[in-house]
């Protein structure tokens, strides 16, 4: 597919919804065109970012994986073939990049296609290259920032050692890009941390309830007044796994088999039990079923139609309580939820921005009509 070919898609721009945005190509992905059932052609990261930008979404997030989803090459393809659509990564983990390979980045992406960048990061895994501690992560984005105003860096502390560590030809030229701290549950320390100023925004994983949302949400806010600062200079988003008006077994394959790998993952599915106060001996048959035995990370050796057995596992009350299914307007009313707990945004996950276009315009005939002007894509 040319790239005349992806911008002849999409003459005109609809409004900006301005707290919706959405992940692309989740998962697991291949490089071929005709990749086996269930998973994603690599190449619709391109097609997706360009219907991102066509129906209205404010931002594309990319899940990073290292392998064929490797954030600086497909987040600068995405934003070259857009204009206004605002370009991150999701929880790009700080444990994989020097600070100095991350910041260049960046400003990278802030240079070439102008201030659309959000440099959204995660503390890491620990079955998988560490976890920064949350003092260290902090201070590794604190680093960034440095970095970012032109500053030569000397550092000694829990995110490592660094001695005179600078970036070439970026103080005072390029803007820097938002800082976002994406969390499972927002828990006491990762609230404490989400304080700091050197964060734009938080970002909280999908599959919370609503009340643990609203929990998170209250302990950030409670955080950033106890340390001076004005909880709403912090941007709090949500996101939700989205499956509207899909066939029942697509729902269960988005739904149901995609927090199999949440939840069949220790630290992670943990955290997310205790945040949503649900009952641990599921998820233990669950990490017992025969195809999951000895699996530490199921999500890298299957995709998630081939998890639909073990999905059956998933009690349907669960996903009605943290997904957005059903109708279009059953959809709205799960968001419009969500969002009473207090986050200001929402990131649809696990579905494509086609999938997602008649709950987007859904969502923005329900708010102020926009004042944002139709645009055409230019040559």
């Amino acid at each position: 597919m040319s790239t005349q070919t992806l911008t002849d898609e999409t003459a005109t721009l609809a409004p900006v919804v301005d707290d919706m945005s959405i992940y692309v190509v989740p998962g697991r992905v291949k490089a071929t065109i005709d990749a086996p059932p269930g998973y994603t052609p690599l190449r619709r990261a391109l097609t997706d970012a360009i219907d991102a930008e066509r129906l209205g979404f404010r931002r594309l997030i990319l899940s990073e994986r290292h392998g064929l989803k490797d954030a600086p090459v497909l987040l600068s393809a995405a934003a070259a073939h857009t204009t206004r659509l605002e370009i991150g990564t999701g929880a790009a983990s700080a444990a994989s990049r020097h600070p100095v390979v991350a910041g260049g980045f960046g400003a990278t992406m802030q240079a070439l296609h102008g201030p659309r960048m959000i440099m959204g990061l995660g503390r890491g895994d620990v079955l998988w290259n560490g976890q920064l501690g949350f003092d260290a992560f902090v201070d590794y984005a604190k680093i960034l920032r440095r970095l970012w105003h032109g500053e030569k860096v000397t550092y000694d502390g829990p995110a490592g050692t660094l001695r005179d560590a600078k970036m070439d030809d970026v103080s005072g030229a390029v803007p820097p890009p938002q800082l976002w701290y994406f969390a499972l549950g927002g828990g006491p320390r990762a609230a404490r941390a989400a304080a700091d100023p050197v964060w734009d925004g938080i970002v909280l994983y999908p599959f919370l309830t609503p009340e643990a949302v609203r929990v998170a949400t209250a302990r950030i806010r409670s955080e950033c007044e106890r340390r001076g600062r004005d909880p709403d200079s912090l941007h709090v988003a949500h996101c939700i796994t989205s499956a509207p008006e899909l066939d029942e077994s697509e729902m269960r394959a988005i739904c149901h088999a995609r927090l199999v790998t949440y939840l069949q993952w220790p630290s992670f599915g943990d955290a997310l039990v205790k945040a949503n106060g649900w009952d641990m001996d599921i998820v233990r048959k669950l990490r017992n079923h025969a195809q999951l035995r000895g699996n530490a990370t199921a999500d890298q050796r299957f995709h998630r139609v081939e998890l639909l057995e073990p999905a059956k596992l998933i009690p349907d009350e669960w996903i009605t309580q943290v997904c957005a299914v059903g109708s279009v307007a059953d959809c709205i009313q799960t968001i419009a939820g969500f969002r009473e707990q207090g986050p200001t945004e929402t990131i649809l996950y696990g579905s494509t921005p086609r999938q997602n276009a008649a709950l987007l315009d859904a969502w923005r005939a329900r708010r102020q009509p926009s004042t944002a002007p139709e645009v055409s894509v230019g040559n």
